[in-house]
């Protein structure tokens, strides 16, 4: 099988995405226990200079969407922060949707097809192929290891299994 801008990237973010909701659901079993304010695990950073967890989350789903760029759909809009386990994992449910609603042949022959890309609040061309594979594709991992970080620093229950997801057979 080739391996296309599709198939390289949706079901990755797919299985990371699955992987993403397991650990959340793991840890906010574990911050329950535990008596602690979920603000308070919401906010959890590695480093003061870090996104907090909530916004680790959500880069994940918004670079996760940047498929639909590269489809030339319109992006799902989400609300500027989640405040609690339930909104977070709302989010990843609906980045699930929209990923599970693009189809393969929207990306046949887009590789080298110019697109502009918000990046640091500046407008950044890139090549889609380019794009997917060495922006996106970076993100959404960078973030979602981060996030599994946060809360495994917290004393979770969490392992790599948990964090991998969902595998294809």
């Amino acid at each position: 099988m080739a391996v296309t801008m599709y198939s390289g990237f949706v079901p990755v973010c797919l299985q990371l995405l699955g992987g993403l909701k397991t650990v959340l659901q793991k840890a906010e079993e574990h911050a329950t226990a535990q008596k602690w304010d979920a603000t308070v695990v919401l906010n959890l950073r590695l480093f003061p200079d870090m996104f907090p967890l909530e916004r680790q989350i959500r880069q994940v789903c918004t670079h996760s969407c940047g498929a639909g760029r590269v489809a030339g759909g319109s992006l799902p809009t989400f609300p500027d922060q989640d405040n609690s386990f339930a909104e977070m994992q709302a989010r990843i449910d609906k980045t699930v949707d929209f990923l599970k609603g693009l189809r393969a042949d929207q990306f046949d022959g887009k590789d080298d097809t110019v697109i502009s890309v918000p990046v640091g609040g500046q407008p950044r061309e890139f090549k889609c192929g380019n794009y997917l594979y060495h922006f996106a594709m970076l993100q959404v991992q960078f973030h979602a290891t981060t996030a599994y970080d946060i809360l495994r620093s917290t004393g979770a229950n969490l392992g790599k299994r948990d964090y991998l997801g969902p595998m294809p057979s």
